[in-house]
């Protein structure tokens, strides 16, 4: 491998990102209001060109760190890229009928791919330096829009998320100095070399202070208060945005800071994971019980989901069944989330649980896709959502951490009960003196995206032993 290696090539995913934002920016203020579909269409087609190259660069094998060893291209990062850019074309679909003609829709397209260019990043980020811009682009845009639709719940949704990803930024830029200090570097291989003999006070605030950062894109505890405040505040597209791919930079960044960049006797960073996944996955499924709003139940499912993944952080280098069940259960998670949100979006009148009543005689397809999300939040086979609680729990067990996956296997059967208050009323017959306005479908391209997620997360984890194979690229120093 060649530390200088300046190979721009490696990099074509996210340069059709952002080559795809600049062009659609100076596009569409051009384009007349009633063509700004034609940016989304350019968005589509770099997530298209994305996927071609990083399936290219799996199915080739080739492995590589670039720009000084600053970008590492393994098989962590194809498979981020694979995830991240699935789901930015869910996304798109789903924001196709609620954005149309809107005065701001090239903005809107413009703000996707920004921070999705961040997320990819992060997911291969092999330096602190990097990480930190990776962290900025993915969050920046992502504030905006929060606020984007103007109004107050909107307004007060992007204040939240702005102060509390500012301050958690602050944070983890000064840890990275921290670490910088400690390990005279930014780079992980020479971190990993250089802090086994650095001062342990300094070394375990900074990883404290650049975990903050981390967790704070992925929704976990204590880094999760704008959660179910943004979820509920904004438009539901917004919302599946932010409770989906940031966690798949965060979470993909965290895991290769800690398998390269820290040998496990510097700090004890994995029982501090294991504590912060044990705390993440009982808040949420303990504040998700008596939800009554769809997008704050939601909201809450998705910190305890996150809790579930950080078991595979939390024993990065004690098992070797981590980052395959990482990278499963991220994919398996995104398609299973995004499902649900598309049915959302889809019944932008139903916004309580009770509003879902008679949904499977009025809207059978949009009740099927809720099923099978449903249940595979709570990991019921088929779906992907199964397999990879079971590689993540098995991980877990591998690792030595046998009490947190008896704690998630408590905690999954729990959250049964509140994904039964919202699956229940769907078979339910509807009162008399329902408007049917309440659950007017909004049209073809979300219930499209909500199909397509649905049935590919059933089709993931029908086909899960051809997928899984596709995680176990070495990560590279």
């Amino acid at each position: 491998m060649n530390g200088a290696n300046e190979n721009v090539a490696a990099l074509l995913p996210e340069c059709a990102l952002v080559t795809a934002a600049v062009v659609g920016l100076l596009a569409g203020s051009w384009l007349p209001r009633r063509r700004q579909w034609a940016v989304a269409a350019l968005a589509a087609a770099a997530c298209v060109t994305g996927l071609a190259a990083s399936a290219h660069t799996m199915a080739t094998g080739r492995q590589q760190t670039v720009f000084s060893a600053a970008f590492a291209v393994d098989g962590a990062t194809g498979a981020g890229r694979l995830i991240v850019l699935g789901a930015l074309l869910l996304v798109l679909a789903v924001s196709a009928e609620p954005l149309r003609h809107h005065k701001r829709e090239t903005e809107y397209y413009v703000l996707l791919l920004l921070s999705a260019a961040g997320t990819l990043t992060m997911v291969g980020a092999n330096d602190l330096l990097t990480l930190f811009a990776g962290y900025l682009l993915a969050s920046v845009p992502a504030y905006a829009l929060a606020g984007f639709a103007k109004d107050a719940p909107g307004t007060e949704a992007a204040l939240k998320y702005y102060l509390m990803g500012a301050l958690l930024g602050t944070t983890m830029l000064a840890g990275t100095a921290l670490l910088y200090g400690a390990g005279r570097a930014t780079g992980y291989a020479a971190l990993h070399t250089a802090l086994p003999t650095a001062p342990y006070a300094l070394v375990a605030v900074g990883l404290v202070a650049v975990l903050g950062g981390l967790l704070f894109k992925s929704g976990a505890v204590p880094a999760h208060f704008w959660v179910p405040d943004v979820t509920d505040g904004v438009p539901a597209p917004v919302a599946a945005y932010v409770t989906t791919l940031p966690k798949t930079g965060g979470l993909i960044a965290a895991f290769r800071l800690v398998h390269e960049a820290l040998p496990g006797e510097t700090v004890n960073w994995p029982l501090l994971l294991a504590v912060v996944a044990a705390a993440s996955m009982t808040l949420g499924n303990l504040a998700a019980f008596f939800q009554t709003s769809v997008k704050r139940l939601l909201a809450y499912s998705t910190i305890s989901q996150v809790g579930y993944l950080l078991m595979a952080v939390a024993v990065a280098t004690r098992s070797d069944l981590a980052q395959r069940g990482l990278l499963f259960y991220l994919a398996a998670y995104t398609l299973t989330n995004l499902g649900a949100f598309a049915v959302v979006t889809e019944l932008p009148h139903a916004r309580t649980l009770d509003d879902y009543r008679g949904l499977a005689r009025r809207h059978p397809g949009l009740a099927a896709v809720l099923v099978v999300c449903l249940l595979g939040f709570v990991g019921t086979p088929p779906t992907a959502v199964f397999l990879g609680k079971l590689e993540v729990f098995s991980a877990a067990v591998d690792g030595g951490y046998t009490w947190l996956a008896a704690l998630a296997v408590a905690n999954t059967v729990a959250s049964l009960f509140y994904y039964l208050r919202w699956l229940a009323p769907l078979f339910r017959l509807a009162p008399h003196d329902r408007p049917a306005e309440v659950q007017a479908a909004l049209g073809r391209w979300s219930a499209g995206a909500a199909y397509t997620a649905g049935a590919a997360s059933l089709a993931l984890g029908v086909a899960g032993g051809a997928a899984i194979p596709l995680t176990l690229g070495p990560l590279l120093r």
